[in-house]
């Protein structure tokens, strides 16, 4: 309908239009007289009317198709969204159908279970009833019983659960007190005995590798031409590279390699890598040799810091004074009967975290304590004083807590301590320096221990092999299936036990596992 409207008001304008023209032709018509040219005017006007009626006509028709084609179109989506709606509501229709036969057959399952209860209901009433007859029968026996034993007895009921309970009275405080005895001494023991598993927890799940650090290092060569080139001329290569470092280097007879010797093992560090960088570059003149040296002895500073951080974190711990975190990196390079002292650290902590955990104690300043507690050996040797007391002197100055310097100072009990945790860090010091093979100077003992652990468990008949492993705290002992059944399988293990605890001397406790297994082997072809 608009687009009609709007072509009927083109049409009259177009007519409007057209007439004010005519009327302007005219009026200039008569002014000039010119009756030739009035006529020609008209003529033209004419013609303008009729091509506007005739537009007008065209503008007409054209709108009434548009707004036919817009009422089919109309039509249409009406048509189709009537299919949709009775398409949906069929649907609907359908799931509605569906949910109340559900609903039926739910309504029958229930009806069932519902008669079922109803027919266990009458049987469980049945079987009351049989129950209760049976109940008074049994009470009758028990009262004919009971008045045939009064008359044989020839006392009462009362009187015979006087007696009765006198008896047993008396029974009870015997074994009450037997009870009470055997649960004290029990208690003792199992404080004895969880204390040692603890402690023996501690140490099992804390397993680190030592590197064994000896006086001397290896560098290896490229070719033995290199040695000379080491040595340089008169010796002022080597002169210069022991005057930088302060170590000894050994060049003999052995082939592509030079020996550093020195007892510090920082120093040796600096020496070895020193050397090596050298060899790379290809420019070994005393010059280069100092530079190279100072240049070392940077990175190995950045190095120990980064391996500092990197046990701290290890550790689950953080904020520490960058100092601190310099001192405990510079225990990289340093060792105790040949136990390097910051895994030391390290182990103690693990040790010391674990066993404040089992007792409930602070967790982080337990570990916090026993990771510094070697600090103070760091100067050790620059100054006076044990390392206990220089380590907790240096802990207060970069702001460490009263505990954590207490921890420190009384882990060689030096100072008495004024927390548990400072007890532990001492306890989890003294059990990573003890535990087998850790130092030096046990190593042998060490070895001799696991070998004869090994030996006592091969002196049985019938067994064919025994391996000591996890450090000496487990033997397995592997026995000839055809000799020996489960049964001497478990004696032997019994045996070996005492005998391990006659003959030996061993931290914590050694497990026996004994081993007999079937096996058969066959080869299909």
């Amino acid at each position: 309908m608009a687009a009609i409207f709007t072509t009927i008001t083109i049409s009259v304008l177009v007519g409007v239009l057209a007439l004010a023209l005519g009327f302007i032709l005219n009026g200039v018509m008569q002014r000039n007289k010119d009756e030739s040219k009035r006529s020609e005017v008209e003529e033209q006007t004419r013609q303008l009317a009729q091509n506007a009626e005739q537009d007008a006509e065209r503008l007409i028709k054209d709108a009434k198709l548009e707004a036919k084609d817009l009422l089919f179109q109309a039509k249409s989506d009406i048509q189709r969204r009537e299919k949709e709606i009775r398409s949906e509501f069929q649907a609907t229709e359908k799931k509605l159908l569906q949910r109340e036969e559900g609903l039926d057959r739910k309504y029958a399952n229930l009806e069932k279970r519902e008669e079922e209860s109803r027919r266990r209901e009458k049987m469980l009433i049945q079987k009351e009833e049989g129950i209760a007859s049976k109940e008074a029968a049994c009470d009758q026996a028990v009262r004919e019983h009971r008045q045939a034993l009064e008359r044989v007895a020839g006392m009462t009921v009362e009187e015979a659960k006087r007696q009765l309970l006198s008896e047993i009275e008396s029974e009870a405080r015997l074994d009450a007190a037997l009870v009470s005895k055997r649960i004290l001494d029990e208690s003792r023991e199992n404080a004895d005995k969880e204390a040692l598993e603890m402690v023996t927890r501690s140490i099992q799940r804390i397993t680190r590798d030592y590197v064994n650090e000896a006086t001397i290092s290896v560098v290896p060569l490229a070719s033995d031409g290199m040695k000379g080139r080491i040595i340089g001329r008169e010796g002022r290569n080597i002169r210069a590279l022991e005057a930088a470092t302060g170590v000894d280097l050994i060049i003999d007879e052995t082939p592509e390699a030079v020996i550093v010797s020195g007892f510090d093992p920082l120093r040796r560090e600096i020496a070895k890598i020193a050397l090596e960088r050298l060899m790379q570059d290809g420019r070994i003149h005393p010059t280069r040799i100092e530079e190279v040296v100072e240049k070392v002895k940077g990175d190995l500073d950045k190095l120990m810091r980064e391996e500092a951080e990197k046990v701290i974190f290890e550790v689950g711990l953080s904020d520490f004074h960058p100092e601190i975190v310099k001192l405990l990196g510079r225990l990289k390079y340093r060792t105790s009967y040949g136990q390097n002292n910051l895994y030391h650290a390290r182990e103690a902590a693990y040790i010391c975290g674990i066993m404040a955990s089992e007792l409930g104690l602070d967790v982080k300043l337990a570990k916090r304590g026993a990771l510094l507690h070697d600090i103070g050996k760091v100067v050790s040797h620059e100054e006076e004083g044990t390392h206990a007391m220089l380590g907790a002197e240096m802990a207060k100055k970069y702001g460490e807590s009263e505990k954590i310097v207490n921890a420190i100072a009384a882990h060689h009990e030096q100072v008495e301590p004024i927390c548990p945790e400072s007890v532990l860090v001492a306890a989890a010091e003294a059990l990573s320096a003890a535990r087998p093979g850790a130092r030096r100077e046990t190593l042998e003992a060490y070895v001799k221990r696991l070998e004869k652990l090994e030996s006592l468990a091969t002196g049985f008949n019938g067994v064919d092999k025994a391996y000591a492993i996890q450090a000496g705290r487990e033997i397995r002992v592997v026995v000839r299936q055809g000799e020996l059944n489960d049964t001497e399988a478990f004696t032997l293990s019994r045996e070996l036990a005492k005998k391990i605890e006659q003959e030996m001397t061993y931290p914590g406790q050694i497990k026996i596992t004994v081993i007999r297994e079937n096996r058969f082997i066959e080869f299909a072809k």
